[in-house]
């Protein structure tokens, strides 16, 4: 399918029956299906999907989006000391499915249920078969994952997705342990999606819709090879 430009698109605002109310400047489509093709070209257009259960799959760009610049990246000085001795071996794409599986278990405040369904696991672990989706992994000393992150190669930039723990700070540790390594490929931010109290801690923004997407393209552009 064709997702509507979200540049140009004349949203309109959706109400829908339930506890859920979604303002449509920040849902593109609604019911498009969840398949490999569709989530792989929306990526590229700055969309991603969020299931939420008793609607049609929702695809979001959000009118203000959460970006992580690195070089506005704040560690808190307790958090850099925990990381640099934690013991734990850090790793990317050596268990995916372990990672979204793990991400699909997280209970998180406000939300019922989780939008990582059996559906979404599937279509996201071929995505990463094929190179677009990748993980990181946070493995304790006895060789157990302890936490890690899952996101989106969008054609150079990072759009992180998910993450969990099992012991503390782990999936914190994950996060900068990813940024270490796209720093080393050319990288110098990544798509955040929605804020949240960690991402706004480190000191990750928000900026409009047309910004964004203005950057992911420039970013596109190099061509950079994240993995």
């Amino acid at each position: 399918m064709t997702f509507p430009n979200p540049q140009n698109h004349d949203f309109q605002e959706w109400v829908l029956a339930g506890e859920y109310y979604y303002d449509g400047h920040d849902i593109i489509s609604l019911g498009d299906p969840l398949t490999a093709e569709n989530v792989r070209n929306a990526y590229r257009l700055g969309i991603f999907p969020w299931h939420i259960d008793g609607m049609p799959l929702p695809w979001f760009c959000p009118a203000k989006r959460a970006v992580l610049e690195f070089s506005e990246l704040h560690i808190p000085k307790s958090l850099a000391k925990a990381y640099r001795k934690s013991g734990f071996t850090f790793t990317i794409d050596q268990d995916f499915r372990a990672v979204i599986e793990s991400c699909s278990l997280v209970k998180r405040s406000g939300q019922r249920g989780t939008w990582i369904t059996p559906e979404f696991i599937g279509v996201y672990s071929r995505l990463h078969i094929e190179g677009m989706a990748h993980s990181v992994e946070v493995w304790n000393d006895a060789g157990e994952i302890a936490g890690g992150l899952y996101g989106i190669d969008a054609g150079g930039v990072f759009c992180g997705e998910s993450m969990f723990q099992t012991a503390s700070n782990a999936s914190k540790f994950a996060l900068l342990f990813l940024i270490e390594h796209l720093k080393t490929r050319g990288s110098t931010w990544l798509d955040a999606q929605v804020m949240t109290p960690h991402m706004e801690t480190l000191g990750a923004k928000e900026i409009g819709r047309g910004e964004f997407l203005d950057k992911l393209k420039e970013t596109q552009a190099f061509g950079l090879r994240l993995f």
